[in-house]
């Protein structure tokens, strides 16, 4: 990213690991804040950022930043969902695979000795329905992938509808869906979504699959949802605290529960962080910045 900041005319510092309050003591010198990690920026920090003109997020998610106050100081913002929505895609796959066909257990019970065929019978998504939550440019990656394995593919998108033929409303998920994958972003609309009057609404068990962001899906419901034999298979690469190691004995517990259960699987929020991605992130944002300042 600095090189092609610096290709573009930009002077470039490098912090990698200054505090909040040691970046708002020095940001009124800049044009423009490139963040790669979890930071908030809020009003207050806004307000030392004098000369702000660009926030770019090497990521996807925005729920971090002050939106409205970016918009009130004319700063622009830009995330990079299109340079990881390929791996997002291929992440979901292989968790939404690997359930399906028990590779989890399977591996761990081979590794110790366990020759268990029967107990590992899994199932074909083929023929499957799957709810799409949220068609922005993971979801609509992801069905790109779907397309080859023969599932009926169901799109939800509030703000942008999926085109026919996959655009489907929430109340069509609720009937028919057998798996759902979440790809919608953090808000006050979409923080606690699947609570237990949401998974009451299917009317089959589903497969649930969250790589979007941890509120979204509270411990406590999903919990819920295992014990009532709404969710048949769960996998997450998001959770709602991802300091795991500053856990209260709540959180603890209740992920001890989710953990109990064979048909759930667990990532450490990398389905966007590959490779490539890293590559095609950087990318993404230098041609925004190019095209703001018209370089």
């Amino acid at each position: 990213m600095a090189k092609g900041l610096l290709s573009l005319g930009f002077l470039v510092d490098e912090f990698l690991t200054l505090s909040k309050q040691e970046t708002m003591s020095i940001i009124g010198q800049y044009t423009g804040l490139i963040l790669r990690s979890k930071f908030t920026i809020d009003a207050d920090f806004l307000a030392t950022a004098t000369h702000l003109s660009f926030i770019a997020r090497a990521g996807a998610g925005l729920d971090l930043i002050d939106l409205a106050a970016c918009e009130e100081k004319n700063i622009h913002v830009f995330s990079a969902n299109e340079g990881n929505n390929d791996a997002v895609a291929e992440h979901v796959m292989g968790q939404l695979l690997t359930i399906a066909h028990r590779l989890n257990t399977a591996d761990a019970e081979v590794r110790n000795g366990i020759w268990n065929r029967e107990a590992n019978r899994g199932w074909e998504i083929h023929g499957k329905t799957i709810g799409i939550i949220g068609f922005g440019n993971m979801g609509q990656a992801l069905c790109q992938r779907l397309l080859g394995f023969g599932l009926h593919i169901l799109a939800y998108d509030k703000y942008v509808p999926a085109p026919s033929p996959f655009g489907a409303d929430l109340s069509d998920i609720f009937q028919h869906a057998d798996i759902v994958s979440l790809h919608i972003p953090l808000s006050d609309e979409t923080k606690g979504l699947v609570s237990q009057e949401f998974l009451r609404s299917f009317k089959k068990s589903i497969v649930l699959m969250n790589s979007s962001r941890g509120p979204i899906t509270p411990l406590e419901n999903l919990v819920w949802g295992l014990d009532q034999g709404i969710i048949s298979g769960l996998a997450l690469d998001v959770l709602p605290n991802e300091k795991i190691a500053h856990w209260s004995m709540e959180e603890v517990q209740l992920f001890d529960r989710l953990k109990s259960y064979p048909n759930t699987l667990f990532s450490p929020h990398v389905a966007g962080w590959t490779n490539e991605s890293y590559i095609k992130i950087n990318t993404v944002l230098l041609e925004k910045i190019k095209n703001l300042f018209s370089l």
